[in-house]
């Protein structure tokens, strides 16, 4: 781990993208590397460890999407930041199906390190971590030190953050989590976009693999927000 606020391994084949990117991200406390094709981002990760990874999804070589899978097989515990010039739903959730966040061109810079500092916050695990109970809830069972999570004896494979979002409705078990709560806790938003959808969108995912191994464990208060059946 670098003593550094991380390390971001930036795939952007548009240079004076890549460089603003770089610029800021290293102002602010980051070490950066970066790649212009979805063969650099490959070997560069066969030299470096990054923290987090910052992919435009149309590459010249190659679906960033496609590297974020690749990455992700290689290094489970990867955070992914995917930059994607189109906004429809299904840009969107084909990049959050496995990915931790999506940022849309044009971008406001600012934006870009806040999102990758608080993808950070919530998937990497600190240096040394406190052997803690696990978090149960019906035949749900969080484990707080593996992150691993197993309903009805049998292992539910998530992202780093549908588990976040998992565990901080089991840590409100019995309740409604507004959905501006969760956006703050769990995405670390300081202020809410009016127009995001990525909280309906992870509550999908964890729906379709928590309901694969069991009945259905996520309620839905229309108008206000999640919790747990």
């Amino acid at each position: 781990m670098s003593t550094a606020a991380g390390t971001v391994l930036v795939v952007e084949d548009e240079e004076s993208i890549a460089d603003v990117l770089a610029i800021a991200l290293r102002f602010h406390g980051f070490e950066v590397m970066t790649a212009g094709t979805v063969r650099e981002g490959l070997a560069l990760t066969e030299r470096v460890r990054p923290d987090a990874a910052l992919l435009d999804v149309m590459l010249p070589d190659g679906d960033g999407r496609a590297l974020g899978r690749e990455l992700r097989t290689r290094r489970p515990d990867l955070a992914l930041v995917f930059l994607t010039a189109r906004d429809s739903p299904a840009e969107i959730v084909g990049a959050l199906g496995f990915g931790d966040d999506y940022i849309t061109k044009p971008f406001n810079i600012d934006e870009v390190v806040a999102r990758i500092t608080a993808v950070l916050r919530r998937t990497r695990p600190v240096d040394v971590l406190p052997q803690r109970p696990p978090l149960r809830y019906g035949d749900l069972e969080l484990d707080e030190t593996t992150y691993s999570v197993r309903r009805a004896d049998r292992t539910v494979e998530l992202t780093p953050t549908e588990y976040a979002l998992l565990r901080f409705l089991v840590r409100n078990a019995g309740r409604i989590v507004p959905k501006e709560q969760l956006l703050r806790h769990v995405w670390q938003y300081e202020h809410t976009p009016p127009e995001s959808t990525v909280v309906e969108t992870y509550i999908s995912y964890l729906r379709r693999k928590l309901a694969a191994l069991g009945p259905p464990l996520i309620t839905t208060r229309r108008g206000v927000g999640y919790g747990l059946a």
